[in-house]
């Protein structure tokens, strides 16, 4: 994607933007301080640029064999310690007894050099939802979800530490962006699900993963390659990868066009969603603040081509905030909207009641709105399922991922400014 540089000193401290000036601003944050986006502003570079280290899951099967012949082993040994790694899930050298015992601990400090530590887990649901917070190598931290249900175990999954999205009604959008995750990174977050239900560590009994969604912290088609990356691994049958069939794998974007469309030609049929929370673009551009570079008929063009391309059809997040997006006439609007593209047929709505965020005023729709809101895009033969939300009281569910949340007094006075502006374009379209 194409994003000019924004030509700040990037040497100075970060200062506000006015309500007045030009919302579509990027910038490079400021290495290792700390960001409080301002209202509209988006950040499209991590704060910092950590590396953690190569390992296994980063390589392709033939990369794995090179690195091991490097070593003067068998290339076979890549294979043994892929189904370690992607059948067995486990790195720990005790469990590797296929393995030269002399050349065990080298082995697994070259190819699983730890990536995530445990901070923290919580449980709702009656012990169906666990929240993890994870720090990464370098000090970040990240969260994922894992939700049981009778039939499936999901996990959402983060795909960078913080969000530069700038999303006023999102925690995570709050945080700015620290950094983005490797490949690895991100596949450890499914490698320990699965070890903790193959071993019975969670409530529930045994069990593995069967869906995977990237609606945890981050913009997944912001951190494109490593994303595509893991989509494969997920994909591969084993030892390649985990043998997920593409359609348990779900990505979600708040509207990178140009991502989706390379999404498109990457040929992995995985379901994409996009959250679009508006159907115009006055209301989007505050509630979403990409839509000031790709609007509404841009993403929907390019979710269009991606589902004539891989015949998945796409699925359309919206986020029911109370009297800001949920009127019917803009449920309306929104059939209209995704009709026009393509008739009914190609995509699936999933209104989702908003979860509360700390600092915000916002809260979910009333029922009976939201049952309106449906009702509208089914009389309109679109298939529309309010999504089932898990973990709100752990501050688990969409929209509410925030290892850390930073709110200075300025930042809260723009925050609160933006509400009001939110609220105003809301008003007027009614």
């Amino acid at each position: 994607m194409n994003i000019p540089e924004d030509p700040t000193d990037r040497t100075a401290a970060p200062t506000p933007v006015a309500l007045s000036t030009n919302p579509d601003l990027s910038r490079e944050a400021v290495p290792g301080q700390k960001v409080a986006l301002a209202p509209g502003q988006l950040q499209m570079r991590p704060s910092r640029r950590g590396k953690p280290p190569v390992h296994l899951a980063d390589l392709s099967l033939e990369e794995r064999i090179a690195a091991v012949e490097e070593m003067g082993l068998p290339g076979f040994r890549a294979k043994q310690l892929s189904v370690h790694y992607f059948e067995h899930f486990t790195t720990d050298p005790d469990d590797l007894t296929d393995l030269p015992k002399e050349r065990r601990d080298e082995l697994v400090e070259k190819f699983f050099p730890p990536l995530l530590t445990q901070v923290s887990r919580q449980s709702a649901d009656h012990g169906a939802t666990q929240k993890f917070l994870w720090q990464l190598f370098d000090g970040p931290m990240v969260e994922s979800v894992l939700m049981r249900y009778s039939d499936r175990n999901t996990l959402c999954i983060s795909s960078e530490a913080g969000c530069g999205m700038n999303c006023p009604f999102c925690a995570t959008g709050q945080m700015g962006l620290t950094r983005n995750l490797s490949a690895a990174e991100i596949l450890e977050q499914v490698r320990i699900a699965n070890r903790m239900l193959a071993r019975g560590e969670l409530p529930g009994g045994t069990g593995r993963v069967n869906n995977i969604v990237f609606m945890g912290m981050g913009e997944p088609l912001a951190n494109y390659r490593p994303v595509a990356t893991v989509c494969r691994r997920l994909n591969a049958p084993a030892p390649e990868g985990f043998g997920m069939g593409a359609r348990h794998i779900t990505v979600s974007t708040v509207g990178l066009a140009p991502a989706v469309r390379k999404l498109t030609a990457e040929k992995i049929p995985v379901t994409l969603a996009v959250s679009l929370h508006a159907p115009d673009d006055a209301l989007r551009d505050e509630l979403v603040p990409i839509n000031t570079r790709f609007d509404v008929d841009e993403i929907l063009d390019a979710a269009w081509e991606y589902f004539e391309t891989t015949g998945r059809r796409v699925s359309i997040e919206y986020a029911l905030i109370r009297d800001i997006n949920d009127q019917a006439h803009r449920a309306q609007l929104l059939a209209d909207r995704l009709i026009a593209k393509g008739g009914a047929h190609w995509i699936h709505v999933n209104p989702i009641p908003l979860n509360p965020v700390k600092g915000s005023k916002w809260t979910a729709s009333d029922p009976r709105v939201e049952k309106r809101f449906v009702e509208i895009l089914r009389d309109n033969g679109i298939s529309a399922t309010i999504r089932d939300t898990r973990g709100s009281d752990i501050d688990g569910a969409c929209g509410q991922l925030a290892a850390e949340v930073i709110e200075s007094d300025t930042h809260r006075e723009d925050r609160e400014a933006r509400v009001a502006r939110v609220e105003a374009i809301a008003a007027a379209g009614d």
